[in-house]
């Protein structure tokens, strides 16, 4: 452990002003891999204030945006030309495998500042309204003012680019608390945003507990609006603190994805898919089609060429390019991915493959957890409901298309879902019936800036990516 991350307020790389620090763990290993400065009340209202500065006196929301478009390509330029630190510090910091931070993460960071650059680029700050005798009617877009961005662990440099550059594409000035367990290409991003000539104020980052700087970002009456990604529960409370003083807010939340396969789908291809739609990032994404929901005719064979397929992956630590599967974010983590594989037990679904840890030879102290497949599983069962965040598949049967849809649709959640199907129009039939934001045919994790990206039900509120997210 070598490195130490400091705050970013107003321009300027600084401690937390009580000195605090905490470890930053890297869940390969286990062991801590960098210090990083702890935020806590005191330097939240300090960047909120800065913020608040830079959007009512800065030359910032006065700019045109084809001039702000100058500054978000000049910060993907230099995400590009850091490649290999930003990646690092994503295998290390958040557990991301070396092949999913190079050509993942990263190029979602680069597209993502280029897309809403040209977004604002090309967007007219006034659009006429059709006239009415005797008067002229216009629409005047404005920046809303100091955006709070509150983002998760699991895609940390993903989620602070999908929360900073709309907002300062469009003028406003953000204040951004990434999650404890993983901040640091948040932090370095935010230092690229002001080496890329964009002025102090407009970004600051502090990292800290949520309970203190998260809910002093929520309450502040200086902070016009609050984008959200994480959990269901944590979006509650934020609902509840942002209508204090009625501010917008944006949630991102939980996820507990049907994928369904129809029986005249060709086996080889949905197993690789629906595999890659669960076991991505060890299943720590909110998307993650954590439901498998299998036509009865196909049934056996998809799950023997499931169990076939995950037990032949290369379970190791994120910076081997060989690891298939690297470990969960923390022993926390793990210790909840063990939790509800106990109670898929208890509540009578049947373990195919995994449940355990793997001993992975020279890294015995990181957060590793076999993929696992439960069968026999009823969408009434834990498993099936809550959002583990973890490499664990439900697998269930249904005879008629209008059952998979109706088990699909039996949720809480309702952010992501896909059709597995030879006949495109067929699946496209059966997706029409599914209450989520986004519905794959014959894909999993197609996610492009360019494009909405949010939930129906429990999974949020609102959109992000494309028009639709720059809007916001």
């Amino acid at each position: 452990m070598t490195d130490t991350y400091r705050l970013l307020i107003n321009g300027e790389v600084v401690d937390a002003a009580d000195g605090s620090t905490f470890e930053s763990i890297d869940p390969s290993t286990g062991e801590p891999f960098a210090r990083v400065a702890e935020a806590k009340g005191e330097d939240a209202r300090k960047a909120i204030e800065a913020a608040r500065r830079a959007f009512d006196e800065g030359p910032w929301p006065k700019m045109k945006g084809r001039e702000r478009a100058k500054y978000l390509t000049a910060v993907s330029d230099l995400a590009k030309k850091r490649a290999k630190e930003l990646v690092d510090l994503e295998v290390h910091d958040a557990g991301h495998t070396v092949r999913t931070a190079r050509g993942g993460d990263l190029g979602m960071v680069i597209s993502t500042f280029r897309v809403v650059g040209d977004l604002a680029a090309r967007e007219e700050d006034e659009r006429p309204l059709p006239r009415n005798p005797g008067s002229t009617n216009w629409v005047r877009r404005e920046p809303i003012g100091v955006c709070a961005a509150i983002t998760p662990w699991n895609f940390a440099m993903q989620m602070a680019a999908w929360k900073i550059a709309p907002a300062i594409a469009a003028g406003n000035t953000v204040v951004i608390k990434p999650a404890e367990l993983a901040p640091l290409s948040t932090l370095k991003l935010g230092e690229l945003c002001l080496e890329a000539g964009i002025p102090p104020g407009v970004v600051n980052v502090v990292p800290g507990p949520g309970s203190v700087v998260g809910e002093e970002l929520v309450r502040s009456p200086l902070v016009d609006k609050v984008a959200f990604t994480g959990s269901t529960d944590v979006g509650r409370r934020i609902m509840e603190l942002a209508s204090t003083n009625v501010k917008k807010a944006t949630l991102e939340l939980g996820g507990k994805s049907a994928a369904i396969v129809l029986d005249d789908a060709p086996l080889d291809y949905v197993a690789d898919g629906a595999l890659w739609g669960v076991f991505f990032h060890s299943g720590q994404v909110c998307s993650a089609g954590t439901r498998l929901v299998v036509q009865r005719g196909i049934y056996d064979d998809l799950l023997a060429e499931l169990v076939k397929r995950v037990d032949d992956f290369v379970i190791g630590p994120a910076g081997d390019p060989r690891t298939d599967i690297g470990p969960v974010i923390s022993a926390g983590q793990l210790e909840t991915v063990e939790r509800y594989v106990r109670v898929g037990v208890d509540e009578g679904a049947e373990l195919a493959t995994g449940g355990e840890r793997p001993v992975v030879e020279g890294h015995e102290g990181g957060f590793y957890y076999r993929p696992t497949i439960f069968t026999g599983v009823r969408n009434d069962m834990r498993i099936a409901q809550e959002e583990i965040f973890g490499p664990v598949l439900a697998v269930i049967a249904f005879d008629e298309e209008k059952d998979a849809v109706a088990i699909a649709n039996d949720s809480t959640y309702g952010l992501a879902g896909g059709v597995w199907s030879a006949d495109t129009a067929r699946a496209v039939k059966v997706a029409e019936g599914l209450r989520t934001g986004t519905v794959w045919i014959n894909d999993w994790h197609m996610i492009n800036p360019r494009y909405p990206f949010g939930g129906y039900k429990q999974s949020g509120i609102g959109r992000e990516h494309g028009e639709i997210g720059y809007d916001e």
